[in-house]
Parts: structure tokens; C-alpha cells; sequence
């Protein structure tokens, strides 16, 4: 189940949703995962829903439409749908990944390999019916394969699956939204794009978003108030007859 939603379905939805729409409506339904994770992890964690989560969830997904929206566009049903599909895995994966933990004995990098291959099970028959093998392979696609296993997919997921064990699920699904800060600041230093002022506002509105989301540590006792006196330890004296015999008298 973890490997389908983490890996296979999510991946799979993802780049349906990444073909088939613009890429900045893609990551505008892609950033409501958050509201999605808000919802799943009170029912399947208990979590209670705060104020401060909805007002992050708001400006998160108000972030994104800054950073990446581009005017109007036309839209694909597939494509949304994929894309809503992708957020729900994304915000069940990280739920139930929560819940259900790893199981006693598993290590960490057997756990997210475990995923993946399971992952890599469901998608096959899909590539198989869809796609077709690959006529040849070149240095490139080898040292592109290397790249998506290693840094794509074990040190990745094995970083993913690591916070959320250290974090609430909501704080996790928060760290989500720098996806597309992190693919804008790429396409400044590596393509030469521009960044646009409302680009820059809408960095800084989804890293407010994403420090909403965390916990917040324990605040220290106000001096009013009072503290539990501290337990004495009172010596029983002994009877006073016995007292007296101890005497002789």
C-alpha cells in the first residue's frame, strides 16, 4: 500500500498531470497536498486541526499561484485530475506512513527500497502496455538512469521517509511546497530566467507558510505560576511506651 501511494500511483499521476497541464497549474493543485494531510492526519492520527494550519494551507497555496502562475490558460480534464489524484496519494502516503511507522527489525534503506520495488511492480504493466523498450541506450540516458536512482529515488526517499518518523505528518506535508521554490530558483541560476517581484513575494509567502506548519516548541512556565510544593519525607517517631522501655524506665 505505502510503496502504490508513495511511489507508484504517485509518480505515475504526477507526470500525467506534468504532460498533460502547464507546469505552473500543475504545482498550483499539486500545493493543496497540505489541506489534504491537514484532513487525513485528524482522522487517521488524531491530530487536531488548528487555526494556524488552515491560514498556512491558505497562504501556502496563495504562495504558488504567485511564484508560478503566468495568466490564463487553458485546461485539461485529464491533467487535473491526474494532478488531484497525485496530491491525495502524496497526502495518504505521508498519513498512513505515519501511522503504520516501519515494522520492528527494518532498517531504514530497506524500508524505502522495499517501496520503490513495490513501486517499480505496479508501474510495470503500465509501461509495458504503453510504452515501448528502448531502442538503444546512450552514455547520457545511463548517467541520466544513475542520476534518477541514486539521488532521485534512495537518497531522496530515504530523507523523505526519514522526517516524517522525526515530524507530525502536517509539518511534513508543508515542506512540500518548496518543490516549485526550489525549480524556480534553478531556472534562475542554471537557465538564466527572470524572477519577477511577485515571484519574490511569493517565495517569501510560502517559507511563512512552511514555518506555520512546524511544531511548536513547549513555551516556558510563566513565574505566576505556581509550582507543586516538593514531597517531604517525615520520620515516624516511635511509641512512647516503647520509647520508655528503650529507657528502662
Amino acid at each position: 500500500m505505502l510503496g502504490v501511494l508513495n511511489i507508484g500511483a504517485f509518480n505515475f499521476l504526477l507526470f500525467v498531470a506534468a504532460y498533460r497541464l502547464p507546469g505552473g497549474i500543475a504545482a498550483m493543485v499539486m500545493s493543496a497536498q497540505p489541506m489534504f494531510v491537514v484532513v487525513l492526519a485528524a482522522l487517521f492520527l488524531g491530530e487536531r486541526i488548528r487555526p494556524v494550519h488552515a491560514l498556512a494551507c491558505a497562504m501556502g497555496i496563495g504562495g504558488v499561484v504567485l511564484l508560478v502562475f503566468r495568466g490564463t490558460v487553458s485546461l485539461d480534464t485529464t491533467g487535473l485530475l491526474a494532478a488531484v489524484g497525485g496530491a491525495l496519494c502524496m497526502a495518504s502516503g505521508i498519513t498512513l506512513t505515519k501511522r503504520w511507522g516501519r515494522p520492528e527489525g527494518v532498517g531504514l534503506l530497506a524500508f524505502t527500497g522495499w517501496q520503490l520495488t513495490a513501486g517499480g511492480l505496479v508501474l510495470l504493466p503500465f509501461w509495458l502496455s504503453l510504452e515501448d523498450l528502448p531502442g538503444a541506450l546512450t552514455g547520457s540516458n545511463v548517467i541520466g538512469f544513475a542520476y534518477l536512482i541514486t539521488l532521485g529515488a534512495i537518497l531522496s526517499y530515504i530523507a523523505w521517509f526519514r522526517g516524517i518518523e522525526r515530524l507530525p505528518a502536517v509539518a511534513v506535508s508543508f515542506l512540500a511546497l518548496g518543490s516549485p521554490v526550489v525549480a524556480t530558483l534553478l531556472g534562475y541560476l542554471v537557465k538564466d530566467q527572470t524572477l519577477s517581484a511577485l515571484q519574490i513575494v511569493g517565495m517569501v509567502v510560502i517559507f511563512l507558510a512552511v514555518v506555520l506548519g512546524q511544531p511548536r516548541p513547549p513555551g516556558p512556565k510563566s513565574e505566576g505560576t505556581p509550582s507543586a510544593p516538593p514531597r517531604t519525607t517525615v520520620a515516624r517517631l516511635p511509641d512512647r511506651p516503647a520509647l520508655k522501655q528503650e529507657r528502662g524506665g
